[in-house]
């Protein structure tokens, strides 16, 4: 379609601390909006993680890829919202860590608020 060849690698440099940490506080926010989405507007959670990642996408450093799956498949277009191979571990640490935080976050945050 975009005349691109169907098997590719990138070779997109993301890598580095403010890389990492970007993509973590992408992936807490993607995992905030959906716990806090569901909790309280369940019917909403598509549309809220539309807006999310619309957003995230232009507020983080890292392009807001806040998601394991996404990482991947990032890694094998070469184009400029690819990531090189080698980088993707970080990035999918990262988004470990921001999205056991969010979770840890937003159960502290529902256990203090009286059920709806």
């Amino acid at each position: 379609m975009f005349e691109q060849e169907i098997f590719q690698l990138s070779s997109h440099v993301r890598t580095g601390g403010a890389q990492w940490f970007s993509e973590g506080v992408a992936t807490f926010g993607l995992v905030a909006t959906i716990l806090g989405t569901l909790r309280w507007r369940p019917e909403a959670v598509a549309y809220m993680v539309g807006l999310y990642i619309t957003a995230a996408y232009w507020f983080t450093a890292s392009t807001s890829f806040a998601n394991p799956a996404v990482t991947i498949a990032r890694s094998l277009t070469d184009t400029f919202s690819g990531i090189y191979p080698a980088h993707a571990p970080g990035f999918i640490l990262a988004q470990l860590v921001g999205a056991i935080v969010a979770t840890l976050t937003i159960g502290w945050l529902v256990s203090r608020q009286p059920s709806k």
